[in-house]
C-alpha cells in the first residue's frame, strides 16, 4: 500500500515563520512546501497542487487576498489557512469571504493550528500523525 504524506504549502515573506510552520507541520507527518512569496506558490501549482495551504495576508508583491483570488480565479478548490500578524475584523471578514477554512492570529498556538488543517483538510492531520513512529 503506497500512501503519501498530505502536502502543505506555507506561503509566508518572514523567513523565521516559513521555517517555524515548516518544522512544526512537518514533524507531524506532513510533506511541506514553503515559498516567500504569493507568485512563487502560483507558479509552483502550475506542476501540482497542494492539499493545503497556509497563507499569510500581508506581503510583498501579490498579497494573501491577491493569491487568494488567483486560486478562486483558476477553479482550484485548495483549502486556505491564512495566518497572520495583522489580524483585524475587516481582513479576516475579507479573507473568509475570498474562501478561506480558517483565519489565524500569529503567533499561532500549535494545537490550534493542527485542527484548523485537520478541520480544512478533512482529517488529514490524523492521517499525518499515524506515520509518527
Amino acid at each position: 500500500m503506497n500512501i503519501h504524506a498530505p502536502l502543505l504549502a506555507v506561503v509566508d515573506d518572514d523567513a523565521d515563520v516559513r521555517e517555524a510552520l515548516t518544522g512544526l507541520v512537518s514533524a507531524v507527518g506532513f510533506a511541506v512546501e514553503s515559498f516567500a512569496t504569493g507568485a512563487a506558490f502560483l507558479s509552483s501549482i502550475e506542476d501540482h497542487e497542494p492539499d493545503c495551504v497556509l497563507l499569510d495576508l500581508y506581503m510583498p508583491g501579490l498579497t494573501g487576498f491577491e493569491v487568494q483570488a488567483e486560486l478562486a480565479a483558476r477553479h482550484l478548490s485548495i483549502p486556505v489557512l491564512i495566518v497572520s500578524a495583522h489580524d483585524s475584523a475587516e481582513s479576516r471578514k475579507r479573507a473568509l469571504e475570498l474562501g478561506a477554512k480558517d483565519y489565524l492570529a500569529k503567533p499561532v498556538d500549535r494545537e490550534l493550528l493542527l485542527s484548523a488543517i485537520d478541520a480544512a483538510m478533512g482529517g488529514a492531520t490524523a492521517l499525518a500523525r499515524g506515520h509518527q513512529s
